[in-house]
């Protein structure tokens, strides 16, 4: 199996199954010198782990991380960092009833067809728990950022067909709840419609948006390698993500182009837009405005509604998904695609040369 690597210079590879010993990453490519501590990373996993929120999985795990190379005296060495995360919370037998069958919009049918032989407790490696490592390795790659300035935002922009308008986005409120909601006028529908999917056992979809602020101008790397696309493949690696817009994405293809070209002028010497449509990204080249991506979410596939599936014996049978599971896994889902992006920002710091150690 390959796949497991993600990046150029910055480079992660992560490792480990759902229900296995342990998750994590190996970081490779990071500049020695760089000031950064377990405590750091941590705060990144635990904004994902998302504890006491009752619209999330009640897998409890600690997700402490454990630092075994490449920091020293909480400097980076320049060589590979590898970040470690126990599993410590696992109940293999919510999945013995799943051993033969293929769960509906599942990785099942496809990883066995392909492999045939998988790790059925939790999806095994297709599960969202190896996202962790994904997110550890962020918490490195955020340093770098936060060093050059670059903030990266996330929040929730709808949950089933509960959408808030653009104007009434307030990232402020995202800390006060915990559903990321940046409209306190829309918190309270989201936790009725999330409380009626649980009651029902079933599952709702969400769209995730992302705001990459203070970026250079110049990251991304024509023809091939450009920032939007990286950033699109990043994104389109979570598990559950079905779609990814930049700016005005497909709104644009309804409209003439007098209507979204992004205007430029002069003002102190400085090239300066008059709107954003193209969301800060240019020929695949970073233009230094905000960069935002809306990233749509599936619903969480297992759900305790009865349907119809098929066994490894090619029998047809009735299947209730039991186990621990997310109502809207778009919730923990910011953070990874946070992480994500922060990801391929530091990579492409470092393959613009744009990177400058403060």
């Amino acid at each position: 199996m390959t796949g497991n690597s993600f990046g150029k210079i910055f480079k992660i590879t992560t490792f480990g199954e759902s229900h296995g010993k342990a998750v994590g990453v190996i970081v490779d490519g990071c500049p020695s010198g760089i000031l950064i501590d377990s405590l750091y990373i941590q705060n990144f996993l635990n904004e994902r782990r998302s504890y006491n929120n009752p619209f999330t999985t009640p897998r409890r795990e600690p997700d402490l991380v454990e630092i075994l190379s490449g920091i020293y005296d909480n400097k980076t060495l320049g060589t590979p960092i590898m970040l470690m995360v126990h599993n410590k919370v696992q109940q293999e037998q919510d999945y013995n009833h799943l051993k033969n069958v293929f769960r509906p919009n599942h990785a099942d049918f496809t990883w066995y067809s392909k492999y045939n032989h998988v790790d059925y407790r939790g999806g095994g490696r297709s599960s969202a728990r190896e996202t962790v490592g994904r997110v550890a390795g962020a918490g490195v790659a955020y340093k770098l950022l936060e060093l050059q300035g670059i903030k990266i935002d996330g929040f929730l922009l709808s949950i089933g067909e509960e959408t808030i308008r653009a104007e009434n986005i307030n990232i402020l409120s995202i800390a006060n709840n915990n559903l990321l909601c940046p409209d306190d006028n829309m918190l309270a529908k989201w936790q009725e419609i999330l409380e009626k999917a649980v009651d029902s056992g079933d599952s709702l979809g969400s769209i995730v948006e992302i705001r990459i602020r203070n970026c250079p101008i110049g990251l991304g790397e024509p023809v091939f390698d450009k920032l939007n696309a990286n950033l699109a493949k990043g994104l389109f690696s979570i598990p559950a993500v079905r779609g990814v817009e930049f700016g005005d994405g497909f709104n644009m293809a309804t409209k003439h182009g007098s209507k979204v070209n992004d205007s430029m002028y002069i003002k102190d010497n400085k090239v300066h837009f008059s709107s954003n449509n193209s969301a800060g990204i240019l020929g695949g080249i970073s233009t230094g405005e905000e960069i935002i991506i809306k990233i749509a979410i599936k619903p969480t596939s297992s759900i305790r509604i009865a349907q119809q599936t098929v066994n490894k014996n090619l029998q047809e049978e009735i299947l209730e998904v039991k186990g621990r599971h997310d109502p809207c896994i778009g919730i923990r889902a910011v953070s990874v695609c946070k992480a994500m992006c922060a990801l391929v920002i530091a990579d492409h710091l470092l393959q613009a040369n744009l990177y400058k150690d403060s």
